[in-house]
């Protein structure tokens, strides 16, 4: 069974609010460093980041988010500034109305044009799960793996539909194998939902109550 202290490594430790602050993202790297997270993910207005507030924790940020109704060169252009304001990762959020009507030439050049501006940074896509049918799913997990993106990622937290289920992480991770990570994101508040997802398959979870989740491990011993 898996370790708080192991959980911690996996996780990304987020604020995506529209009404955070300066002052709130410097607090959420402060919890960062003292929970021994993987990294802090944030708006990309916020950054660059203060080394000194940070230490060894690295900097994920967003783009085209939530929505992702966004042209596919304005996502590729913010992908990129991001990379030159120092992120070490990008959350890309897909076009997910692409996914539903099968345009896949479509989806494809969504993740093909944030790839390219970004080659050798790491880039998580976002398919937005609950919204999706499991074919689809599927099909978006290998459309994604094919572009060389490195994570998928189940969800913005921000879609009506919902966050992440530990059925959508067992089918994304079914799909992709060991060939790309799966984060599962979007309404995991308890341990006991981390757990089940990382069970399901999940190798980082984004989390915005990672204090609490951790909390939770360490209060119940199940773990």
């Amino acid at each position: 069974m898996i370790t708080p202290l192991e959980m911690a490594r996996m996780v990304d430790h987020t604020l995506l609010k529209p009404e955070a602050t300066t002052a709130d993202v410097e607090v959420l790297c402060r919890q960062a460093v003292d929970l021994g997270v993987y990294s802090v993910c944030v708006s990309p207005s916020f950054l660059p980041l203060s080394g000194e507030l940070l230490g060894a924790v690295k900097v994920a940020t967003v783009c085209g988010f939530p929505s992702g109704k966004h042209k596919d060169g304005i996502k590729a252009t913010e992908a990129a500034r991001s990379v030159t304001d120092k992120a070490d990762e990008v959350d890309m959020v897909i076009d997910i109305g692409n996914v539903i009507a099968g345009d896949w030439n479509a989806v494809q050049a969504d993740v093909r044009a944030v790839r390219e501006a970004i080659p050798a940074t790491v880039l998580k896509v976002i398919i937005e799960s609950a919204a999706l049918s499991d074919l689809q799913i599927m099909e978006v997990c290998r459309v994604c793996a094919d572009l060389g993106a490195d994570y998928v990622k189940t969800s913005t937290g921000f879609h009506p539909s919902g966050g992440a289920s530990a059925h959508a992480v067992e089918l994304m991770r079914r799909t992709v194998g060991d060939a790309l990570g799966v984060k599962a994101s979007g309404g995991i508040r308890t341990w006991e939902a981390a757990v089940d997802m990382v069970n399901a398959g999940a190798s980082r979870l984004g989390l915005s109550g990672t204090a609490e989740v951790l909390a939770g491990g360490t209060a119940t011993g199940d773990y």
